[in-house]
C-alpha cells in the first residue's frame, strides 16, 4: 500500500532518473516513487520543474503547510479519471436547490451522528454529557426541516458549538477550551483542531482525486475560488471519528503536553515535536482497519473515505440514493 510522506525539515526535493530524493544539510533520503501516495511539506523545501513534472506524471499530490502548520495549498496533478457525464451530473445536482439541499442535509446527518457516537462513548466512561447529547439530538431533528443551505449551516454551527462544550469533560480539562477560534488558533485545543482539520481536508482531497468527482463542485459549502470545497463537505463526516478521536487519545494518554506547543501574542500552534506526535497518531488512525458491515471485510479509514466518494458518485448519476457514513463502533 502506498503511504504519505511528511517532510518536517528544510531541504530540497529533486529527481534523479526515476527516483525522488529529499536532501537536507545532514541527510539524503530516497522516496521510492511507487511507494508515495502524497507528500506533506512542513519545512522550507525547494523543488524544480523536473521533480514536479515527475511527481505529476506519477499522480503524486504535494501539500504545503506554513511555519505555523496552516495549510497553504496543494500541487494537484492533472486529473486522469475525467468523466464529462459525472461532472455534468455533479453540476446539475448543485444547480437544483432541492437536490443540493438533500445532499447537504445528508452530510450533516452523518457528521452529527458521528459526533453523537463520540459523546455516547465518553458518556459511558466519564458521564456528565447527557445534556449535551440531548441538545445535539434536538438539533438533529431540525436537519430535515430546514429549507435552505443557510439555515442548515446554522443548525450545523449550533451542533458544533454544543459539541465543543464536551471537550473539557472528555479531556479532563487538561487543555481548557473556551470556544472555537480559527484565525489564528488562540490555545492548544484550537491549535490541534485546526491542524487536524487541515490534515483531514488534504487526505480527503487525495481520495477525491482518485475518482471522477470534481473537487470544486460542492453542496454544503459554497463553491468558491481557490479552494476544493467538496473536500470540506466530505470532511464534515470524518472529522469526528478521525481528527477528534486522535485529539482525545493524544490528550487522555498524555502523549501531547504543554511542551508540544509554541505560543505567541494571540497565537498558539504545535511545534515540530507536537506536529510529529500528531501526524504519527493521525497516520496510524488512517491506516488502521475495521470490519466493514456491508462489505464483510476489513477496510482502513482511508478506504472508508474512498467508499464515501463512490457512494456520492452513485447518487449523482442516479444509481443509488446517498446516505452519509455513520460509524457503528
Amino acid at each position: 500500500m502506498k503511504r504519505s510522506y511528511y517532510i518536517m525539515k528544510s531541504g530540497r526535493i529533486r529527481r534523479k532518473d526515476n527516483t525522488i530524493f529529499f536532501e537536507s544539510d545532514d541527510n539524503k533520503k530516497v522516496l521510492p516513487i511507487n511507494d508515495i501516495d502524497d507528500i506533506y511539506i512542513m519545512g522550507e523545501v525547494d523543488f524544480n520543474s523536473n521533480a514536479l513534472n515527475f511527481l505529476g506524471k506519477n499522480k503524486v499530490m504535494v501539500h504545503i503547510f506554513d511555519y505555523y502548520g496552516n495549510y497553504s495549498g496543494s500541487f494537484y496533478p492533472k486529473e486522469y479519471l475525467l468523466s464529462g457525464f459525472t461532472i455534468v451530473k455533479q453540476a446539475e445536482k448543485y444547480l437544483d436547490p432541492g437536490q443540493r439541499l438533500q445532499i447537504a442535509r445528508e452530510f450533516i446527518r452523518g457528521a452529527s451522528y458521528n459526533i453523537l457516537k463520540n459523546l455516547k462513548y465518553y458518556q459511558n466512561r466519564k458521564g456528565n454529557l447527557d445534556q449535551i447529547i440531548e441538545a445535539i439530538e434536538t438539533e438533529r431533528e431540525r436537519i430535515g426541516q430546514v429549507q435552505d443551505i443557510q439555515h442548515l449551516m446554522s443548525v450545523e454551527g449550533r451542533i458544533r458549538e454544543t459539541y465543543y462544550r464536551a471537550f473539557d469533560i472528555i479531556t479532563d480539562n487538561k487543555f481548557p477550551f473556551v470556544q472555537r477560534v480559527k484565525h489564528p488558533p488562540d490555545n492548544a485545543m484550537n491549535a490541534m483542531i485546526s491542524f487536524g482539520n487541515h490534515l483531514m481536508y488534504t487526505a480527503i482531497l487525495r481520495e477525491i482525486y482518485q475518482t471522477q468527482l470534481n473537487p470544486t463542485i460542492s453542496y454544503l459549502h459554497e463553491p468558491g475560488a481557490r479552494r476544493f470545497s467538496l473536500a470540506l463537505d466530505i470532511s464534515e463526516i470524518f472529522k469526528p471519528i478521525i481528527v477528534d478521536r486522535v485529539i482525545f487519545s493524544l490528550i487522555n494518554q498524555n502523549v501531547i503536553t504543554e511542551e508540544d506547543f509554541a505560543k505567541e501574542l494571540n497565537y498558539c500552534y504545535l511545534n515540530e515535536t507536537g506536529r510529529k506526535k500528531f501526524i504519527k497518531a493521525f497516520d496510524e488512525k488512517m491506516t488502521s482497519t475495521i470490519q466493514h458491515r456491508k462489505l464483510n471485510k476489513t477496510v482502513s479509514y482511508k478506504t472508508l473515505i474512498q467508499i464515501e466518494c463512490y457512494k456520492l458518485i452513485k447518487h449523482l448519476t442516479d444509481i443509488e440514493e446517498y446516505e452519509a457514513f455513520q460509524a457503528w463502533w
